[in-house]
């Protein structure tokens, strides 16, 4: 009886033990896909800010208080049509003393005429009190023209598009008061990295993606590259016309890719598929094999081969550095349920 208790057990341990050795050498599951024919774009990302192709910053070149604002903001204004007005009461006390400055100045004049004419005094004399009459006039003259640099106005036809500032600010020199534009045509104005900045040119097309405008198919043209760089950003300024409908606002920011290159009609795998330039292909008969191809157009999510792969073959996804050329394998197409 005890023989053959251990026979049974004998003959349990080896049906277990056969089980393991078919289930050891089954040949791996592997994720495959299929190279495809599809289009291939090389692209060159960058931000871009929506902005008029015709527009003005305005700002103060006085350090003065805001005496007041034309609050017209959104409103059409003309060429020379006052936006904001600064405190000239100091600028206008020295114009009233110049003024009387010149009053007297000029009295000296006359005077020193007649009696230059009754030879009581010399040339001299005259000409250093004409000299004194013309010093004066100069004065006033400029400083009547920098009275007009207290009166903001408008540097173009156009729209307020913006206005900060409010009255009894003080406006420091350099601040932007106003933006002042026309509200068509627009352009977005794109900072490009050095690095890529070769490969873009005019005229050529960039896909447009804006938050506020969600899966909206938005395009814009390339018009014209800076000619000079930032060194410390390392980036060039490129401008691309919108369209006329464009649903973009002014001062909204996108997010845009540049196409340079477009292939309609290549072969294409995933990105995954790839270690290099080496990728991994099934054979009719489920071995692997380790092939070089010669890649192009890299995207984020499939690689143009231009050379050593053909559509409709079988390719490895992801590439599997644990299997060796000629091993079996037992493919499963991408997305099919284990």
């Amino acid at each position: 009886m005890r023989y053959f208790r251990y026979l049974l057990i004998l003959a349990a341990l080896g049906a277990a033990f056969s089980a393991w050795s078919w289930w050891s050498a089954r040949p791996p599951k592997v994720t495959v896909t299929e190279a495809f024919i599809g289009s291939a774009a090389d692209v060159v990302y960058a931000t871009a800010v929506v902005e008029p192709v015709n527009w003005a910053k305005v700002t103060s070149i006085l350090r003065e208080r805001i005496v007041s604002l034309c609050g017209c903001e959104g409103m059409v204004v003309q060429k020379g049509d006052q936006l904001a007005e600064l405190d000239s009461g100091d600028a206008r006390a020295a114009l009233a003393e110049l003024e009387a400055r010149q009053s007297l100045a000029k009295s000296e004049s006359e005077r020193a005429l007649q009696l230059l004419e009754r030879r009581v005094i010399s040339q001299h004399l005259y000409d250093r009190a004409q000299s004194e009459l013309i010093q004066v006039n100069a004065v006033i003259a400029a400083q009547t023209e920098r009275l007009r640099d207290y009166r903001i106005v408008a540097p173009m036809d156009g729209v307020v598009l913006r206005q900060d500032g409010s009255v009894g600010e003080v406006a420091e020199t350099g601040d932007i008061l106003f933006w002042i534009g026309q509200p068509k045509p627009l352009q977005l104005v794109a900072e490009v990295n050095e690095e890529d900045i070769p490969k873009v040119a005019a005229r050529q097309t960039a896909l447009v993606r804006a938050d506020a405008f969600p899966g909206q198919d938005l395009t814009a043209t390339v018009s014209r590259i800076t000619p000079k760089g930032d060194p410390v950003l390392k980036n060039y300024r490129v401008y691309l016309d919108l369209p006329k409908d464009t649903p973009l606002h002014i001062g909204m920011t996108t997010e845009i890719n540049i196409v340079t290159l477009e292939k309609p009609e290549t072969v294409l795998v995933p990105v995954a598929a790839l270690d290099g330039q080496r990728l991994q292909t099934v054979s009719s008969s489920n071995t692997v094999e380790t092939i070089t191809v010669e890649t192009g157009i890299t995207g984020n999510r499939h690689v143009e081969i231009l050379d050593g792969l053909a559509d409709g073959d079988t390719v490895l996804l992801p590439f599997r550095d644990d299997l060796s050329d000629g091993q079996k394998v037992e493919p499963v197409a991408e997305g099919t349920p284990e």
